[in-house]
């Protein structure tokens, strides 16, 4: 297990360990990814857990129910393992699959104005939530909104007109009083 900080700029959170699995050292980590075995295709990642930075080498891992289980380089006790518990599993941008167009990563949405088809501005992607049947953007108030409220939109086709990456902003067909 490699301790010195690597840059935490430009890390994305992939994953997180939550646990432990077995006697061996092996962690049991919730996978942000989808599908969640996506994480696996990362050997190298830098852990997060507060200003503590570390660097792992994942040799091997497999999903479980709706988990993943890993086995690190120099983790070999179920005790040090327990010590990895709340490490976020990050890997650089740079590393992520490039996606084909009018395809985009939730981080690349997160800020951006959202603006209707009459110009307003809604507010700002604060987050997206993955629901059943599509994933939500939820958008809030920022200065210039046209008003104080929190939306929940639809990331459908339908809703998402257009996507600008360079001028942060994304047009949507969305009314104001929903």
């Amino acid at each position: 297990m490699i301790t010195t900080p690597a840059p935490a700029d430009n890390l994305l959170v992939l994953g997180k360990i939550v646990s432990v699995h077995g006697i061996r050292g092996e962690v049991k980590i919730y996978s942000f990814t989808d599908p969640i075995d996506n994480l696996l295709n990362y050997r190298r990642w830098t852990l997060k857990r507060g200003d503590e930075i570390r660097q792992a080498e994942m040799l091997r891992g497999r999903a479980q129910g709706n988990v993943l289980v890993a086995k690190l380089r120099g983790l070999d006790d179920r005790e040090e393992a327990r010590t990895f518990a709340d490490f976020e599993i990050c890997v650089p941008r740079h590393e992520l699959p490039e996606l084909g167009r009018d395809e985009y990563y939730w981080h690349q949405l997160v800020g951006l104005r959202v603006i209707d088809q009459q110009g307003r501005l809604l507010g700002k992607i604060d987050h997206l939530l993955e629901t059943g049947a599509n994933d939500v953007m939820a958008v809030k108030p920022c200065p210039g909104s046209l008003d104080d409220r929190e939306r929940l939109l639809p990331y459908i086709d339908q809703c998402v007109l257009s996507v600008d990456l360079e001028s942060g902003e994304m047009r949507v067909d969305w009314d104001a009083d929903f």
